[in-house]
């Protein structure tokens, strides 16, 4: 366990660094300065963040730039004709109905609330799972909620992995001085996270003995992070650098 516990934190010390960011869509985020900025931009960043890395990045670029590079700013003072070039917007399954209701949603909240974690404290719980299928239950309660939108914020309450909305946490909340997640949440606790689960960290995990579950799910998104808290129980979720970096980087 220990030998393991220094192969990880030897791999965590090696991406967690700000070589990682240039190819990850965490990168995204790092263009912007102002709080809501990062957190809109990253959140955007998250949910569209499967396939290729560089095609993710791209589409954020083009997406952004729709928005003039100002998405905070956007969507409390945009007019109706400056949604038009959002109906071309397209990545993979996540198309215009999708992105104009998550700017509908978006544009909503920012005009009541100061920060998007403040989105995440509805359930006013610890466990991520509520926190988690509450804020999914939030996002889509406007009466314009398109049913076809629900799926691309994923809930564990439909069982699901949640391995870009868990992302996205680790971006906000993780605090350190290593110039990759940014730590701009106060409000949970890099404890209560839960590591993104994503066909590399499944596979990864697996080969270590750290993932023992046949499917990957929400209860394998918990098992993996309870076994990472017997490393560090104050931040377990640091491992999903070693993890992710081992199997897209060296192929583990």
């Amino acid at each position: 366990m220990q030998s393991l516990k220094d192969f990880l934190d030897e791999k965590v010390d090696l991406y967690n660094r700000p070589g990682f960011i240039t190819h990850d869509p965490i990168s995204i985020p790092h263009r912007f300065s102002k709080k809501e900025d990062i957190e809109i931009s990253g959140f955007f960043a998250a949910i569209l963040a499967w396939g290729q890395r560089k095609t993710i990045i791209n589409k954020c670029l083009e997406l952004f730039q729709m928005m003039d590079n100002a998405p905070h700013d956007f969507l409390l003072n945009h007019k109706e004709d400056d949604l038009k070039p959002f109906l071309s917007f397209k990545h993979r399954t996540f198309n215009d109905v999708d992105t104009l209701y998550f700017i509908h949603f978006l544009t909503w909240f920012y005009r009541s609330y100061h920060s998007l974690e403040e989105a995440f404290l509805i359930s006013g719980g610890q466990d991520m799972g509520e926190i988690l299928s509450a804020f999914h239950e939030f996002f889509f309660h406007l009466e314009e909620a398109p049913a076809r939108t629900r799926k691309h914020i994923a809930t564990p309450t439909r069982k699901a992995a949640c391995k870009r909305i868990n992302m996205f946490l680790r971006w906000m909340v993780r605090q350190d001085d290593r110039g990759v997640d940014f730590g701009i949440w106060k409000k949970i606790s890099p404890t209560q996270l839960i590591c993104p689960t994503d066909l590399h960290v499944d596979r990864v995990g697996r080969k270590l003995g750290l993932i023992h579950r046949k499917q990957t799910d929400w209860q394998t998104a918990i098992e993996l992070t309870e076994r990472l808290r017997e490393f560090d129980p104050v931040d377990p979720v640091k491992y999903d650098f070693a993890l992710f970096g081992l199997g897209i980087e060296e192929k583990f």
